[in-house]
């Protein structure tokens, strides 16, 4: 498969293909042509001698400093090497695919000034699977995500780290051993791969697919605790969700309606003497997962339009204009990002709300921690401990990196989004939270097995797969391999609600899957 760099096109899944070796990424000749008109551009204001910033002056604070004709080549790669300064482990070796095609498509619309060479190098090296070692720590997120573009660059110009064939190695030799030759920049070429938010929606792409599978499995969990819980079906009636038409709320009711067809529970109890009203971690579950779903269609548009933005400084135009702006600046991502996180968050707190209930023998009707011989055995008692320690991580994780500022360059970029941190966190809280719906699916499974009476063909599914790598516990069992497992299965879009209810039609709330 093979997917388009043209400067306006990338989707988010196209971002997640490659980055993940599934895709190559190829250049348009219509890119091609856009780059070369600017290049041209580029040049005519280096022969008039304009001055130019970050072309012919230094960056930052040193913006007013002219740099004499015959150093501007050796300035661009001076701003690779003095900006390669992160820190921290690495980032993993599909964030750094995915910067490398962001930065590609944003060199590709058209407005940096670069040569075709540089972008087609780019694009080489990507195809080539040689992934520059960029450390996580170092980016303010504003003049972009400079220190990790910067370790980024130094690959190509046969400098820094990377890996080749799952081996680590001086830059120089990784391009070497892929057949590639280390390019040598010009004017502008050193501070056009390095202004541009391409980390932090990198990151942010890879999260939201995972925060889409996230969500289907949440819906799956929660039709299946309902079962297990012997709740009612009627809080997720149609009417309801149309009398308040948020479309993440209609989505949700829709799935869990589909989810239950032909359940024998439900309406074994439907006379019986029970409470009107679920619990709200049962009834309100359109009205919380639907506002999570919206949030992150939100954050996949603002990602997308990112992923298709000029987000250097300055940009070049045809006519020879060359203009300083602002659209490296993070903003816009990290706010995004610091929407998902808490979009996350909710799913995961909301989650262990119900394994504490399924687990509760007063509060279920079900036996105590679902297990027969509890006090001899602890059953799925500590599972719960490990939800909520995660979800109390994720709590202090999601509070937004974009309140925060410091200023940098001697009060010249004097207020910065912090959108890498955002993006940082949105990792650390997917992976929470995946392990924290597993739970409940671990747990909701389990209370399905005190149940006589067949659940919805999309709980029986769901059971299904949960059970296809995790017995059900009959006596006490480490239970750790038991969480990775299912948490991987939801990674693998094992529980994409469409699948389990069997149809074709798109009935999840996976934006960017």
């Amino acid at each position: 498969m093979r997917v388009q760099v043209d400067g306006h096109s990338l989707s988010v899944s196209d971002v997640v293909r490659v980055a993940k070796g599934e895709a190559e990424a190829f250049l348009t000749e219509a890119a091609l042509r856009r780059v070369d008109k600017s290049r041209a551009a580029l040049e005519s204001v280096v022969r008039r001698k304009q001055v130019a910033y970050g072309v012919n002056t230094g960056v930052g604070e040193l913006r007013t400093t002219i740099i004499p004709d015959d150093q501007v080549r050796a300035l661009q790669l001076n701003l690779v090497r003095s900006t390669a300064c992160g820190v921290g482990e690495p980032l993993p070796k599909e964030v750094v695919r995915a910067m490398m095609l962001l930065r590609a498509n944003a060199l590709a619309s058209g407005y940096s000034g670069v040569r075709r060479d540089l972008v087609i190098a780019l694009v080489d090296t990507l195809n080539a699977d040689v992934v520059p070692i960029v450390p996580r720590q170092g980016s303010v997120g504003s003049s972009g995500d400079l220190a990790p573009l910067a370790h980024m660059a130094l690959v190509l110009v046969g400098e820094g780290e990377a890996t080749h064939k799952g081996r680590r190695m001086r830059g120089a030799r990784a391009l070497k051993e892929a057949g590639l030759q280390p390019i040598e920049l010009r004017e502008k070429e050193g501070l056009a791969l390095i202004n541009g938010t391409q980390m932090m929606t990198a990151i942010g792409c890879l999260c939201l697919q995972r925060s889409s599978r996230l969500l289907d499995a949440a819906q799956a969990a929660v039709a299946m605790s309902l079962e297990a819980l012997r709740g009612t079906s009627r809080s997720f009636d149609v009417r309801i969700a149309r009398a308040r038409p948020h479309p993440g709320a209609i989505s949700v009711a829709r799935n869990l309606r589909s989810l239950l067809v032909d359940s024998e529970i439900l309406p074994s109890h439907r006379r019986d003497k029970h409470e009107v009203q679920d619990a709200y971690t049962l009834r309100c579950a359109p009205q919380v997962l639907g506002a999570c779903h919206d949030s992150l269609a939100s954050a996949c548009e603002v990602l997308e339009r990112e992923a298709n933005s000029a987000t250097d400084n300055p940009l070049v135009f045809e006519e020879g204009v060359v203009l300083s702006g602002g659209n490296f600046h993070g903003q816009p991502v990290a706010m995004a990002l610091d929407q998902a996180c808490l979009a996350v968050h909710v799913i995961a707190a909301f989650s262990e709300r119900r394994t504490a209930r399924l687990i509760d023998g007063r509060l279920s009707h079900l036996p105590h921690f679902l297990v027969d011989s509890s006090g001899l055995e602890s059953g799925m008692m500590i599972l719960q401990y490990t939800a909520a320690a995660l979800v109390s991580e994720n709590k202090l994780l999601s509070s937004p990196a974009s309140a925060d500022s410091l200023p940098t360059s001697a009060n010249q970029e004097d207020y910065n989004s912090m959108g890498s941190i955002a993006a940082l966190k949105l990792m650390q809280v997917v992976e929470n939270a995946e392990r924290v719906v597993a739970i409940e699916l671990l747990c909701a499974a389990q209370g399905l097995e005190f149940q006589k009476l067949a659940p919805g063909k999309g709980v029986v599914a769901a059971r299904s797969i949960v059970r296809s790598e995790v017995p059900a516990l009959r006596e006490d069992r480490a239970m750790q391999a038991d969480v990775e497992a299912v948490a991987r299965m939801i990674r693998e879009d094992k529980f994409r609600v469409e699948a389990l209810i069997g149809t074709r039609v798109r009935s999840s709330s996976a934006h960017c899957a």
